[in-house]
C-alpha cells in the first residue's frame, strides 16, 4: 500500500468514527428550575456556561429598560418613516398615512416638524384630528403636536396611573400598560387585568418560561420565551391572553434589545388580537427604539372596531 493511499484511509476511517460518534451521541437535554413556586426551562448552552438564573428572573421581573427607551424619545432628536393603515374587516384599506417627520429637541422642550405626509380615506376628521383611537396611539408615542417641555426619561417610580381618567382616556393609559409592561396585572381592565400578571402564581401555572442562548441582529443575547402550556384544558386556555413573548437581552448589559409578543383575548366589552415586533438599539448611552411593527384588531364596547398595519421606523439620533 502506498503511503498517499494509506494516508487516504486513515482519514476516511477518522471521519468516519467522528460521524457515528456524533450520531450515537445523547442528545443534550433541558433542565428544570423551581424558583419561588415557578418552573424554568433552561437551554443546555445556558447550563453549561454557568449563568446565575435566579439573579436573572429578578432582573426580568423588575426589568425597565424597555420602558425607558421609549421615554428616551422624549429627550432626544430623531427622524421617524410612518407607515399607518386602517383595514375593513375584509381587508381593504380604509384608511392610511404615510410621512417623515422630525422631532427637535432643544431647551427642554420638543417639536415635531413634518417633512412629507400623505394621508388616505377618514385618517383625520374635518377638524384634522385623528379619527381612529390607534393613530392617537402612535402619535403619543413618536408624534408631538405644538412645543412640549418639561418631560424627562426617568421611570424609577414612575408608574400607570389611571387617577382623572374615563372612557377611552382609561383605555389608553391600559393599552400603554399592556404594550410596555407586559406581565405585569392591569387595575380596571373587565376580565383581563389579573391575567396577565405573568408572574403570579395563579397565573404562570398556565405557562411554559425557557431561557436560551442566541445571536439576535449580530449580538449575543439571552432569550426569554413565554408561552401557554401545551396540555391546557379548555377552562385554562380562555384564561391566556399572552399567547407568546419572546425577549432579547443582550449578553453584556442585560438591556433588551427585541421583544416579539402576541396578545389576544375576548371578554365583550374589550376584544383585541395584536402582534408586535420591537427592536431597539443604543445611541450613545441610551437605548432607543429602532424598529416597531403593529398588526391587529382591537374592539373596545360603543367604539368602531379598529384593524391597522403599521411600522415606525426610527433614525438619526441625536442628542
Amino acid at each position: 500500500m502506498t503511503k498517499t493511499l494509506l494516508i487516504h484511509c486513515l482519514l476516511f476511517i477518522f471521519c468516519v468514527s467522528i460521524s457515528y460518534s456524533q450520531d450515537t451521541m445523547p442528545p443534550r437535554n433541558d433542565t428544570t428550575i423551581v424558583y419561588k413556586n415557578q418552573s424554568f426551562t433552561l437551554a443546555d448552552v445556558v447550563v453549561r456556561n454557568n449563568f446565575n438564573v435566579t439573579a436573572f428572573i429578578d432582573y426580568v421581573k423588575n426589568d425597565t429598560t424597555f420602558y425607558k427607551a421609549f421615554r428616551n424619545l422624549r429627550i432626544l432628536n430623531f427622524s421617524s418613516y410612518n407607515d399607518i393603515r386602517l383595514r375593513d374587516k375584509k381587508g381593504r384599506e380604509e384608511a392610511s398615512l404615510v410621512s417623515t417627520t422630525k422631532q427637535t429637541y432643544a431647551n427642554g422642550c420638543r417639536t415635531m416638524e413634518t417633512i412629507e405626509e400623505k394621508a388616505a380615506g377618514d385618517f383625520y376628521d374635518k377638524r384634522g384630528n385623528y379619527n381612529y383611537t390607534t393613530a392617537q396611539m402612535y402619535a403619543s408615542l413618536f408624534f408631538t403636536r405644538g412645543r412640549v417641555c418639561g418631560e424627562t426619561n426617568i421611570v424609577g417610580g414612575r408608574t400607570f396611573s389611571l387617577k382623572g381618567k374615563s372612557g377611552m382616556e382609561k383605555h389608553k393609559e391600559q393599552l400603554k400598560q399592556l404594550f410596555f409592561n407586559p406581565g405585569t396585572k392591569i387595575n380596571g381592565l373587565p376580565f383581563i387585568g389579573n391575567k396577565v400578571a405573568l408572574f403570579d402564581e395563579s397565573v404562570s401555572k398556565l405557562y411554559d418560561f425557557r431561557i436560551d442562548q442566541k445571536d439576535y441582529m449580530g449580538k449575543l443575547c439571552y432569550v426569554f420565551t413565554i408561552k401557554p402550556r401545551e396540555d391546557l384544558s379548555g377552562g385554562e386556555r380562555n384564561d391566556i391572553v399572552i399567547d407568546e413573548m419572546t425577549t432579547w437581552f443582550n449578553a453584556k448589559s442585560l438591556e433588551i434589545i427585541g421583544r416579539n409578543y402576541s396578545l389576544s383575548y375576548k371578554a365583550g366589552v374589550f376584544d383585541f388580537d395584536v402582534d408586535m415586533e420591537v427592536q431597539l438599539e443604543k445611541m450613545g448611552d441610551l437605548l432607543v427604539p429602532k424598529v416597531l411593527r403593529y398588526n391587529g384588531y382591537w374592539d373596545v364596547v360603543f367604539k368602531k372596531t379598529e384593524r391597522a398595519i403599521f411600522t415606525a421606523t426610527l433614525f438619526d439620533f441625536k442628542k
